[in-house]
């Protein structure tokens, strides 16, 4: 991991260059998330039902009273008490970040094809308080392109990330963000797969500024539920190589 070692004036110099190329790239960022917010908008016909602990909500229900709604597609399947580590890790940051976002018109919801018990489970295992949803029964995973049949699955290329990326499982992750009017109509704005969904998973901020970026052997390779970090650290403790 060593990297060159310089003198301060020298590190400066270095510094100025790369900062002009990270205002470059902010600037080009600016210009893309205003792209974004200018996509079209489609309007939401279907009438999708969610069971929640207060019972049957509809999309509108999920608004809470907002104007914009963010949905994170979390893998949890049906039946198994697996939870996905990259899912989770994003769902990680999310009971903070709602504190301020909510003050600026945007609600959160988590979906998944599980049933409302075993979402249930999940957010006491991990102490999520943010709203979390059923979608079992309806077609909105595969509306949004991240739930498939086992006859898709088969094929190898379930038609993942808009048709980009060549993957097949049962459940995959993605985000959307939907928009309502005043008339109460709701309409779909955007959605995102696969490293689309980076921006909100905010460990991976924080480790881009590291000297060792990510640290991954494979993506996400060290990523685990946030109490399964201190089990695994205990079982190879006695392994730690001397420094």
């Amino acid at each position: 991991m060593q990297k060159q070692v310089v003198t301060r004036e020298e590190w400066r110099t270095a510094r100025l260059v790369l900062l002009a190329k990270e205002r470059e790239l902010t600037h080009q960022q600016d210009r893309l998330k205003a792209e974004r917010r200018a996509m079209p908008w489609v309007k939401i016909e279907e009438d999708y039902v969610f069971g929640s602990t207060e019972g049957e909500k509809s999309l509108a229900d999920l608004f809470d009273g907002r104007s914009q709604l963010f949905v994170q597609h979390f893998m949890l399947t049906p039946g198994s008490a697996h939870i996905c580590h990259g899912c989770a890790g994003m769902a990680d940051g999310v009971d903070s970040a709602r504190q301020h976002f909510e003050q600026a018109d945007l609600s959160f919801a988590a979906v998944s094809r599980a049933s409302v018990e075993e979402i249930e489970a999940a957010k006491r295992r991990m102490g999520w308080t943010f709203p979390w949803v059923s979608s079992a029964g309806s077609s909105f995973n595969a509306d949004y392109g991240v739930s498939f049949t086992p006859e898709q699955v088969a094929t190898g290329d379930v038609g993942y990330n808009f048709g980009t990326t060549r993957f097949a499982m049962e459940d995959l992750q993605g985000i959307s963000v939907f928009a309502k009017n005043g008339a109460g109509e709701v309409f779909h704005t955007y959605s995102a797969y696969a490293r689309g969904v980076e921006p909100v998973f905010t460990s991976f901020g924080f480790l881009d500024f590291a000297p060792k970026g990510r640290n991954e052997e494979g993506a996400m390779s060290w990523v685990k539920l946030h109490d399964e970090y201190e089990a695994s650290k205990a079982a190879t403790s006695c392994c730690a190589p001397d420094l």
